[in-house]
């Protein structure tokens, strides 16, 4: 009989000293490996959303009002003029009735959320991540990997203690002590309007003329 030989496993403790240099490796290897989030073959290198964290992408603007509301922890990342605020999972399908309940459901703002099933271009890792052989960026494209110039202005910390800083709605279960969903998003919502407003062609709907708005 011919016995079948199965194939060596990737050692799932390897340290960055030992990966290939290429920043594309590195990168995809502090992800997966050290923070444990999921991520898509192909460049740029990008990150499954809705398993370990759902996002809320907003004008950088209206997302620095709202910082004030997160945990020391909370990660936030900076794509552009866009910032993407880290939530807990299954908050991107409680978004819409918590702004209905906000009474920020009628107006179009300018935001939007990923959850299951969604993709998000990873972030530069921050440079304890990337200590080793060479830098994990070598020029503005890095060869391909992160394309886009994504950044971190609060990192994640190591594994689980990410996710328990996200912001959440209590009923979800958070965890104690994490930041609340509602008041982000109320934050959020208004500064989202106030940008608008600021705009030359912009209008005050009806629904909402006539009523105080919830700034926080």
């Amino acid at each position: 009989m011919t016995s079948t030989v199965p194939l060596p496993r990737r050692p799932l403790d390897r340290k960055l000293s030992d990966l290939p240099e290429s920043p594309e490796v590195r990168a995809r290897h502090w992800y997966e490996n050290d923070l444990g989030w999921p991520t898509v073959p192909g460049r740029p290198l990008r990150l499954v959303t809705g398993l370990r964290f759902d996002v809320l992408d907003v004008p950088a603007g209206a997302g620095a009002a709202a910082l004030r509301h997160l945990a020391p922890g909370s990660a936030v990342a900076l794509w552009g003029d866009r910032m993407r605020l880290l939530l807990a999972v299954g908050s991107a399908e409680e978004l819409p009735g918590l702004l209905e309940w906000l009474q920020w459901g009628a107006l179009a703002l300018d935001l939007r959320v990923l959850g299951a099933g969604g993709l998000m271009e990873a972030p530069l890792p921050p440079e304890r991540a990337r200590s080793g052989a060479q830098p994990l960026l070598d020029g503005p494209r890095a060869d391909g990997c992160l394309q886009g110039a994504a950044v971190w202005l609060r990192p994640p910390g190591p594994g689980g203690e990410a996710e328990a800083s996200l912001p959440a709605l209590p009923a979800m279960g958070s965890p104690k002590g994490a930041p609340d969903l509602v008041r982000l998003v109320d934050t959020v919502a208004a500064q989202c309007h106030r940008i608008r407003l600021g705009r030359p062609s912009a209008r005050p709907p009806d629904c909402r003329r006539n009523q105080p708005l919830a700034f926080s």
